[in-house]
Parts: structure tokens; C-alpha cells; sequence
């Protein structure tokens, strides 16, 4: 089992994995509105390819690139300016609506999660994605059940009152303490270079899927510990 050979014939203290991109293809669900708010701005849809590029730092990062792409100006699509805020809100207003209903889990998630949980190894979610959206997803989708603790791009502040959201490790670090784990004993799983960046910055292991997003870019140029097609082969 990959799984033991990653930790020399034990099993880990905890698996935390991402969520779009590594478990989920939330991408149609996201470009359905994406583009109902690009609609509302009679401008060209983005659909799906483009969408992809855009996951990643969370919702409003998300919206901010597709009004860049749409061409507005720098000054409009501040997070702060009052025409951001609004396409925000419709952008999440529509999420709403489609979250769930167009995506799929990808192949070998179930059994990689039903081999883990009979192996009662400990399992996370640790997503940049808003609590809004990301617990009704997992229940669309079944999952919930899986996971002894979801932490989301907006769970986690720091002393300041900024969020706290991957590539930074705090969150990683969080879940660990939860569970009184040691980090070389502790397997990150995503599809990022956020996922990676933050595991090895606090001697986390990574392991990578190469089908997600990460920005268009191939995920083995930054150098996870281990690449997986499919997430099944971590328990077969």
C-alpha cells in the first residue's frame, strides 16, 4: 500500500486533503456563475477552461480575475470598491444556486476515502474555498461524513483579523495541534502549488494529482513528495 510506503510501514497520524481540484471538479458549478455575472455585465461568458485558471485563493480572488479578464480597471475591482462588492454578491448569489449541481467527484476519491476511514486514519479538509459554499457541497456530494474537521479560506484569522488561507501554513498547523500530531507524520494532499508551499513550510508531506487546476500549470514543477493519478492508489 502507498500509503505505508510513504510513512516506512506505518500508518499517518492525519491526512488533510483540498477540496476543487483534488476531491471535487467544482469548476462547471463555479463557471455557471461566473458567467451569469459576466452575463449581468453584458460581457463575453468565461465557461469552463478559463474558469479553471481562476481557482484557487478563494472566492473573491476568483471574482476579482474574471472582471479583470472582462477588462475592468484596477481601481473598479478592488476588494474594497463598491462595484467589486456588488458583482461579488450577485457572483454569490448564483453560487448559491449551482453549487453542487453540476460537479463530480473524481475517480478513486470514494475508495481512497472508504480505505482510509477503514484504516481509521484521522482525515481533513483544509480548502480556500468560503464556509458558504463549501459545506453544502460536501453534503451534495456526500462527504462530510468522511471528515473529522473542514477548515475553509475563512474559518481562521490571525492576531490582525486577516483571514488566514493557504499557501499559508497556519491552517495546516492548526488541524495538526487539533490533533496532536506530529507534521512528519502527516500527509497533505492537493492539486496546488498553495497545497505544496504550505506543506513543506512546515515539514508536512505533499502528495499531488495532476488532473486539478493550479493555474494551468503542471503540478509536478513544484516538486510535491509524491504524484498520484489517481487518489484509490494511495490505499491499494
Amino acid at each position: 500500500m502507498l500509503l505505508r510506503q510513504i510513512f516506512h510501514g506505518e500508518l499517518p497520524q492525519l491526512v488533510m486533503f483540498d477540496l476543487d481540484g483534488t476531491l471535487v471538479d467544482s469548476v462547471p458549478d463555479i463557471a455557471v456563475a461566473v458567467d451569469e455575472m459576466l452575463t449581468g455585465l453584458n460581457k463575453p461568458l468565461a465557461g469552463v477552461e478559463k474558469t479553471s485558471y481562476w481557482i484557487g485563493n478563494g472566492v473573491p480572488v476568483l471574482v476579482q480575475r474574471a472582471l479583470r479578464d472582462a477588462s475592468y480597471e484596477e481601481h473598479d475591482i478592488d476588494f474594497d470598491s463598491e462595484f467589486y462588492r456588488d458583482q461579488l454578491e450577485v457572483f454569490s448569489k448564483a453560487y448559491d444556486a449551482s453549487c453542487g449541481k453540476y460537479c463530480e467527484l473524481y475517480d478513486g476519491v470514494v475508495d481512497c476515502l472508504e480505505g482510509l476511514k477503514a484504516l481509521n486514519v484521522p482525515l481533513a479538509i483544509i480548502t480556500n474555498k468560503s464556509e458558504r459554499f463549501t459545506h453544502d457541497l460536501l453534503q451534495s456530494l456526500n462527504l462530510e461524513h468522511y471528515f473529522g474537521m473542514v477548515i475553509c479560506g475563512d474559518t481562521l484569522k490571525d492576531d490582525l483579523g486577516h483571514v488566514i488561507r493557504k499557501p499559508d501554513p497556519a491552517a495546516l498547523l492548526h488541524v495538526v495541534d487539533h490533533y496532536q500530531a506530529q507534521p512528519a507524520q502527516v500527509l497533505m494532499v492537493g492539486d496546488s502549488r498553495h497545497d505544496i508551499h504550505a506543506a513543506k513550510a512546515v515539514g508536512i508531506l505533499s502528495l499531488a494529482v495532476p488532473y486539478g487546476y493550479n493555474h494551468g500549470e503542471p503540478i509536478e514543477q513544484f516538486d510535491p513528495d509524491y504524484l498520484v493519478p489517481s487518489l484509490a492508489e494511495l490505499v491499494q
